[in-house]
């Protein structure tokens, strides 16, 4: 039997954080007309939940186990 990693298993999680901050409750929040620097404050969440996604799936992946 394959036994699964502590790795597999955050990576999981993140997926379904992920799954949760791009769902429609969330993204409601952020649906407005308000601006921040000009831009539409709902492509200023997709754009950092997006890159936190990211940033936290490198740190996952590359993180070496001891």
């Amino acid at each position: 039997m394959i036994r699964p990693t502590l790795k597999g298993q955050r990576l999981v999680a993140l997926f379904l954080l992920g799954s949760l901050l791009f769902n429609y409750p969330l993204l409601s929040l952020f649906a407005s007309d308000s601006r921040l620097w000009g831009i539409p404050l709902v492509y200023v969440y997709l754009f950092v939940a997006w890159a936190a996604l990211i940033g936290a799936m490198a740190l996952i992946i590359e993180r070496r186990d001891q």
